[in-house]
C-alpha cells in the first residue's frame, strides 16, 4: 500500500497519508480526520508548491511533478472508478463534481459500462461558487434550496444572471441558490437523468447543491476522497 497519495485539483487538493509516514506533519492545519490508520487532508492546491517531498501515487491537475515516478500517475476517471468500486458493488452511477469539470461512470452486471467527462460547459462551477460566496460574503451553510433555477450552460455564463438579479434587488443568497440549482439540474442531465446518483467531490459538502440535485433523483454523497481511495 502506498504511504501517501494525492488528488491534485485546480483549487483544492486531497491527500491520504498512512499515519506512520508522518510526511505531512508541517501541514497539520489541513488535517480533516484520522481513520483506520490514515490521515485525510484537504488543502489549497497553491500549498503544494511548499511540499518538499514526492508522492507515491497521484492523479489530477498538476500532479505529475509531485510524483517519485511519473509511471505512478493515474487517470482521474480510473482513480474515481477504482475508489468507488472499493465501496459500492451495485449497478449504479458515480458522478464527480469538481471546481473545473465533472465526470461520471456507470456499471452494469458488476462491470464498468460507460463514462463521460466534461471540462467545457461544467468548467469553473465549483470555483465560481466559491468566488461568489466570498465576493458577496455569503456562508454556504446559510443557502436555502430554491424552487427556481437559472438556465445556464456553465459557471461563467451564470455570473451574468446572478449580477443582473442582484442589481434588480434580489438578495445574494437567493441568486446564488438559483445558480446552484441550475448547476445541479445540468449535472443530472449530463449524467443522463438517472434515478439515483452517488456523488463525489467538494459538492458533497454543499447542502444546497445536494438538496437541489435531490429534486431530480436520489443522492448519496461519497465525500471528497474517492479518487485518493482509488490510488491506495
Amino acid at each position: 500500500m502506498a504511504n501517501i497519495v494525492l488528488d491534485a485539483g485546480t483549487t483544492w487538493s486531497k491527500i491520504i497519508e498512512k499515519t506512520s509516514s508522518n510526511l505531512m506533519k508541517e501541514f497539520s492545519q489541513y488535517l480533516l480526520k484520522t481513520e483506520n490508520g490514515l490521515n485525510y487532508y484537504v488543502l489549497p492546491s497553491s500549498s503544494l508548491k511548499n511540499i518538499n517531498f514526492k508522492f507515491d501515487k497521484a492523479t489530477g491537475h498538476m500532479s505529475l511533478s509531485m510524483l517519485n515516478d511519473k509511471k505512478d500517475y493515474e487517470n482521474e476517471v480510473i482513480a474515481l472508478i477504482q475508489g468507488f468500486r472499493k465501496q459500492i458493488e451495485e449497478d449504479s452511477i458515480i458522478l464527480d463534481m469538481g471546481s473545473r469539470d465533472s465526470k461520471w461512470a456507470t456499471f452494469k452486471d458488476g462491470k464498468f459500462k460507460d463514462l463521460d467527462w466534461n471540462n467545457n460547459c461544467s468548467s469553473s462551477t465549483g470555483a465560481t461558487i466559491e468566488m461568489l460566496l466570498k465576493f458577496y460574503n455569503v456562508d454556504v451553510k446559510e443557502l436555502k434550496v430554491s424552487d427556481e433555477k437559472y438556465v445556464i450552460t456553465c459557471g461563467i455564463f451564470g455570473l451574468e444572471k446572478i449580477m443582473d438579479d442582484i442589481a434588480k434587488g434580489s438578495d445574494a443568497n437567493s441568486a446564488i441558490s438559483k445558480f446552484i440549482h441550475g448547476i445541479a439540474f445540468n449535472a443530472w442531465n449530463f449524467a443522463k437523468k438517472p434515478s439515483k446518483i452517488y456523488l463525489s467531490g467538494g459538492f458533497c459538502e454543499n447542502e444546497c447543491f445536494v438538496q437541489s440535485l435531490a429534486k431530480y433523483c436520489e443522492v448519496i454523497p461519497m465525500g471528497r476522497f474517492l479518487l485518493c481511495e482509488g490510488l491506495l
